[in-house]
């Protein structure tokens, strides 16, 4: 994935963050020299490629002026610590600490895991062929199939979340977290909650959920597509519904089909020929998993909502100053089309041909 050199006022306290990684022999001499650069992609915790003695590691942290929900880097390391032993497609972590003397706030160091993240950019760049997509969705799927497998118990990570009444919390919570973070006028997203707190499963299965479940969040080992040796961003990894987690991530699939504002807010290789639709997802999904689907408009609506409040958090943040990010902008925009997508949905009570 590419890099770029560190924002301005995002930088790192570089020596203080070298004697770190000297207490953890992570290097061997504090004295070094560390070059910084940071992950474009990505509009939620900031992460950093250090380069120091040959060596390469991805630093994460949340971003500035962010509450701790959502953003618990402490979690996050937990996680992937524990699932280093019994899921190989965890990225290696190293060390955590929460001490904001170092770098002004908590952060965790992993390995970084060399292969093809799928971005629209590196898609377009790379001319990424019909049958290729083709491939790459089933691994895609395949892989998350067998991430809503891992026994959660044998990792040690039963205490992550509760598991019973996840659906009932995350429906009132995200529903609070937007109108906390509301900045324009959207009729549809006071329907949406209503109708998703009326309408919500009282039953389903307990797994672990990554809640952000994509193509640029997994890293693939090569060009052939066939495997996926590492998924990324980890930080509302929990316990719950897996449907809740399939609903995420279907809210992201954007197709060919949809609304020309919805494909240019949700800008996503899943546009593009090869790639299943939504329905299809669903269908193999349920296929692999063995899980029948039928809430299947609740789920979608969920994902989109979701999506619509946490980019609505950061256009928040932007809005009063806390980012300097351009990218941010127009962020409000793309939390209304979410929204107003959901109650197409539900209107229409189906996930493709909305519009």
């Amino acid at each position: 994935m590419n890099t770029k050199p560190v924002r301005q006022g995002e930088e790192l306290n570089e020596e203080h963050l070298k004697k770190f990684m000297l207490k953890h022999q992570l290097i061997v001499d504090a004295g070094s020299a560390l070059t910084v650069n940071q992950f474009a992609n990505g509009f939620s915790n900031l992460t950093y490629l250090l380069s120091i003695e040959n060596k390469e590691y991805v630093l994460r942290r949340p971003p500035f002026a962010a509450p701790k929900r959502g953003h618990d880097m402490g979690r996050e390391y937990k996680v992937i610590s524990k699932l280093n032993s019994v899921f190989d497609k965890t990225p290696k972590a190293f060390a955590y600490t929460e001490d904001k003397a170092i770098i002004g706030a908590p952060f965790y160091l992993m390995s970084k895991v060399e292969g093809e993240i799928l971005t629209a950019k590196e898609v377009h760049k790379k001319r990424v062929s019909p049958e290729e997509f083709k491939t790459i969705s089933n691994t895609w799927l395949d892989t998350f199939v067998d991430f809503h497998a891992i026994d959660y118990k044998a990792a040690g990570l039963e205490d992550l979340g509760r598991p019973e009444g996840y659906v009932e919390r995350q429906v009132t919570n995200w529903g609070k977290q937007y109108l906390a973070a509301a900045t324009d006028d959207v009729p549809a997203a006071e329907k949406v909650m209503t109708w998703m707190q009326e309408n919500q499963p009282k039953q389903y299965d307990h797994t672990l959920i990554h809640n952000d479940f994509k193509y640029d969040n997994v890293v693939f080992k090569d060009d052939s597509w066939q495997k996926i040796t590492a998924i990324l961003d980890w930080e509302m990894c929990t316990l719950g519904d897996p449907l809740m987690d399939l609903g995420t991530s279907l809210g992201y699939w954007t197709t060919h089909a949809d609304h020309d504002m919805m494909k240019q807010g949700l800008p996503s290789p899943t546009v593009l020929p090869g790639n299943p639709s939504r329905t299809e997802i669903v269908q193999q999904y349920a296929l692999k998993s063995g899980r029948n689907i039928d809430n299947l408009t609740f789920y979608y609506a969920y994902g989109l909502f979701k999506i619509a409040v946490i980019t609505q958090q950061i256009y928040f943040r932007y809005k009063h100053g806390h980012t300097t990010d351009p990218k941010f902008a127009y962020l409000n925009k793309a939390s209304e089309l979410c929204i107003n997508t959901a109650w197409q949905a539900i209107q229409k009570n189906q996930i493709d041909n909305l519009f």
